[in-house]
């Protein structure tokens, strides 16, 4: 897969099929979505597979929204490296967001991208103040030469998938029920860090990361865990949160105990996936109260992954 971060240094001649969108998450609509666009481009040695992705951030931070992600740019690209020949990744600034809904088609569409079919959901909208929608797609089709392919939401029981069901999921513990939606575990990465040691001191050494501060995290408290060691994956527990029994450090860390790992994980990469929330983060009355919680956390942890 090549990346493409900026739209210019975009120069391919071959035809693609192209879809577009946030794909904050790659959640199962998402890849509804791709799986159409492999399935033109598989075969045919004259057409691409693209994932055209319009990266919001720095346009938000300039007008001082923040939001968190479900899923950064780096991890979206090591999500789809397998899966496509294309991901662009094109910053959303001011001049791009005036290109009028017609302008967008004709010159990013067909005389950039070279779309031969165009994938997207139902709700799609795109140019100048979001003028454009799948009926605009649909009314060019013949003049520019494309197949429009509208494809229907994807649903769990009786909701859409989307990012917001996602995101109101991980905040209210229903971890496993987002990973059901996504359609694999959510995760987030970080470099080991060098921490306090207290819990080596206890008798469960742990692995402090600092997530990044775009990621969303699911909800503080304790939740049992797959950690990527390595290349190796492991068992173990985790808590997201600041961690007040022990410190008044208003910083959030993801920390994890590893269960069955003997080794020094410092100054990895380490890759951390949420399978199930056990418990609310709490404040405990002593350092001993928190090694008795633990201890259960620890029983507990081994409990379900041996009925998993």
């Amino acid at each position: 897969m090549q990346l493409i971060t900026e739209l210019d240094s975009y120069q391919s001649i071959e035809k693609t099929a192209v879809t577009l969108g946030k794909f904050d998450g790659l959640h199962r609509g998402h890849h509804k979505l791709i799986k159409k666009i492999q399935s033109y481009a598989s075969g045919r040695e004259n057409i691409k597979s693209a994932v055209f992705v319009m990266d919001m951030s720095q346009f938000l931070l300039n007008k001082g929204i923040t939001r968190k992600l479900l899923m950064t740019n780096c991890e979206r690209q090591l999500h789809l490296e397998p899966e496509v020949d294309y991901l662009i990744q094109c910053p959303f600034t001011a001049q791009f967001a005036s290109i009028e809904a017609e302008d967008f088609i004709r010159d990013v569409l067909v005389g950039k991208l070279h779309a031969a079919y165009i994938v997207v959901g139902a709700d799609y909208r795109f140019g100048h103040d979001a003028r454009g929608d799948v009926k605009l797609l649909s009314k060019y089709a013949k003049q520019y030469g494309y197949q429009v392919d509208i494809v229907a939401k994807e649903r769990y029981q009786d909701r859409i998938i989307s990012s917001t069901y996602i995101r109101e999921c991980l905040q209210n513990g229903q971890t496993e029920l987002a990973n059901t939606l996504l359609g694999y575990p959510y995760q987030t990465r970080g470099i080991v860090e060098h921490g306090q040691q207290l819990g080596r001191t206890l008798g469960f050494p742990t692995m402090n990361v600092t997530p990044d501060p775009e990621k969303l995290l699911p909800k503080n408290g304790v939740h049992f865990c797959r950690v990527r060691i390595d290349e190796v994956w492991y068992n173990g527990i985790g808590n997201v949160g600041m961690k007040p029994t022990v410190t008044d450090e208003k910083r959030i860390l993801v920390e994890v105990f590893v269960l069955d790992y003997q080794g020094d994980a410092y100054d990895k990469h380490i890759v951390i996936e949420f399978c199930s929330f056990s418990r609310s983060e709490k404040k405990f009355s002593s350092v001993m109260e928190l090694k008795e919680q633990v201890d259960c956390d620890i029983i507990s942890g081994r409990q379900y992954f041996t009925k998993e």
